[in-house]
């Protein structure tokens, strides 16, 4: 997991990125491809 300022560029590196946003944080999530996991705060 990557801890990350902004998580735009992120998102564009996989098609199947999710923006979602839990306890006030906001992750990056793959469920297809896991490597691709980071969080924003």
């Amino acid at each position: 997991m990557k801890v990350r300022n902004s998580l735009k560029s992120l998102r564009g590196r996989h098609r199947d990125n999710r923006l979602v946003r839990r306890k006030g944080r906001v992750y990056v999530i793959n469920k297809t491809q896991r490597r691709f996991k980071a969080r924003q705060g």
